[in-house]
């Protein structure tokens, strides 16, 4: 048997970093994915993917990651069962971590951050005609 969840996605909060009694860190945070269709209206769908992180994991996405970053989430699913106020049993899916990783580049965080901050990012390089001819190449 096997559970495996492999997640890219940006974070749709800061990292929520605490302490078990223990002493233990202990990481909870939500990534958005967009799923790869259209829905019957062209609109995108998007998912919500609840995650928790622990220890070392823990602090380095408090420690890197805010909201807006794209990361990447390597664990598996679990399911807790849980009363709710009102006296109705519920389920709760999310997933443990036990890597995250960054997707993107420095640079590119850091203009996804500037964006959400309502400034505009610096301008991308643009790119510059070398004048090689299609008879240059050594492929057609």
């Amino acid at each position: 048997m096997l559970n495996k969840a492999i997640l890219v996605g940006r974070l749709t909060a800061d990292p929520e970093l605490k302490q078990t009694l223990n002493g233990v860190s202990v990481c909870s945070f939500s990534i958005a994915i967009n799923r790869p269709y259209s829905g019957k209206g062209g609109e995108r769908q998007t998912d919500f993917i609840n995650i928790v992180a622990w220890r070392a994991t823990a602090e380095f996405v408090a420690k890197y990651f805010r909201k807006g970053n794209a990361i990447g989430v390597d664990g598996s699913i679990q399911t807790r069962s849980y009363t709710d106020k009102q006296g109705n049993k519920r389920t709760a899916f999310e997933v443990v971590a036990d890597a995250a990783s960054f997707v993107e580049g420095k640079q590119s965080a850091e203009g996804s951050e500037r964006l959400s901050q309502g400034r505009t990012a610096a301008p991308q390089a643009e790119y510059i005609d070398i004048g090689c001819e299609d008879e240059d190449l050594p492929f057609n």
